[in-house]
């Protein structure tokens, strides 16, 4: 039997692409600091809200640099995260019970918090399971 890659199972999906019927595989986590808005709390079904999952405000203003930043955002997140332990253990809870959906009010593009919280996710399984 193989086993499926941790990535293959936390997909991303934009809030509001959710609440205009967009599918959602799994535990639906949103992933913002703020709630998104113009959406009432009963427009998101979602099973919680990691908000602090997010990245630290001097982080964030770092990253506004452009893609160029990526990399170094991507790796300032990871070590980030490491502060955050409580919110990305809350993550893993919810995906090492099944497929989670990782949800955020940005565009989701490769250059927002949102895959890199999936590879967030990801990386501590992929930690755990190497103990």
């Amino acid at each position: 039997m193989t086993r499926t890659p941790p990535a293959d199972r936390i997909h991303l999906c934009r809030a509001h692409d959710l609440h205009e019927g967009a599918g959602a595989v799994g535990a639906r986590l949103l992933v913002d600091r703020l709630w998104p808005s113009g959406m009432t709390k009963s427009d998101l079904p979602i099973v919680a809200w990691l908000e602090d999952i997010t990245p630290s405000p001097a982080l964030r203003k770092g990253s506004r640099h452009g893609p160029t930043k990526w990399g170094d955002f991507g790796r300032g997140y990871l070590a980030d995260s490491r502060g955050t332990s409580q919110t990305v253990e809350d993550a893993l809870v919810w995906r090492r019970n099944g497929t989670v959906t990782l949800i955020c009010a940005a565009e989701v593009s490769r250059h927002t918090h949102a895959p890199a919280s999936q590879n967030c996710v990801a990386a501590r399984l992929s930690e755990d399971a190497g103990q």
